[in-house]
């Protein structure tokens, strides 16, 4: 399973985990069953983008004049918070490529303008010296 496909499992977790207090391993050994094996990258991100959510959304509401992130579509915020953790902690990762991948998930889960939206603030977040 190639990067892009785990950034992808990653984002669909943390997703999930939006609409409950976290997700146990049941729901993950369910999502495996239903779903295939989850990557080990893919697990790797959603731990760490969960531990972080709340830096994370600093970050989101910091820079998307003047949303306020309960108005900001959950898909989009789960599409940032991956792009954005990527973006700050995955040094192996270029920027462009995590705000690449973000666009092409949103364009897939989400819609035209809000592909518009996550990159203008992932944009943002990149020229941003925080």
């Amino acid at each position: 399973m190639n990067r892009s496909e785990q950034r992808e499992q990653a984002f669909i977790l943390i997703f999930q985990s939006m609409f409950a207090d976290g997700i146990d391993e049941e729901s993950l050994a369910l999502y495996s069953e239903v779903n295939g094996e989850i990557g080990e990258y893919a697990n790797h991100l959603f731990s760490n983008v969960t531990e972080k959510t709340e830096e994370l959304d600093e970050y989101i509401s910091e820079f998307s004049n003047g949303w306020k992130i309960k108005r900001i579509p959950k898909v989009n915020v789960a599409i940032l918070r991956l792009a954005i953790y990527e973006m700050k902690y995955e040094n192996e990762v270029p920027v462009s490529v995590a705000i690449n991948e973000a666009v092409e998930l949103a364009k897939k889960y989400s819609g035209k303008e809000d592909a518009s939206f996550i990159n203008g603030i992932l944009g943002s977040v990149s020229r941003s010296d925080r």
